[in-house]
């Protein structure tokens, strides 16, 4: 009898609803993060046109700060949060930097 032939096992009711919590919450975080890329588009897109820089270090840095304090409130690893942002920002930066590259052909 091979493996495929076994039924799957039951799934404990309470792991199957927790489990299910975890993957609407996922699917909300992306939907965010994607309006959230929708918005910083089309700042990447205004900087580029009134020409500024694609990064800004002092926003950044208070972003990352506001964000380690709404954390804490959360009950959230600080650290973490600011690893999270921190990523977000490097891929933004790299979209503004790609609007700044069309903007010179």
């Amino acid at each position: 009898m091979s493996g495929a032939e076994h039924p799957a096992p039951a799934i404990h009711p309470e792991l199957k609803r927790l489990r299910d919590s975890i993957d609407n919450i996922d699917a909300a975080l992306i939907y965010m993060l994607a309006e959230r890329f929708k918005c910083t588009q089309q700042v990447g897109a205004l900087k580029a046109r009134i020409d500024l820089p694609s990064s800004d270090p002092g926003r950044e840095a208070a972003q990352i700060e506001r964000l380690r304090r709404l954390a804490e409130g959360a009950h959230l690893d600080p650290d973490f949060a600011a690893k999270f942002l921190n990523f977000i920002i490097k891929e933004v930066i790299r979209h503004h930097d790609g609007f700044r590259t069309a903007e010179q052909v």
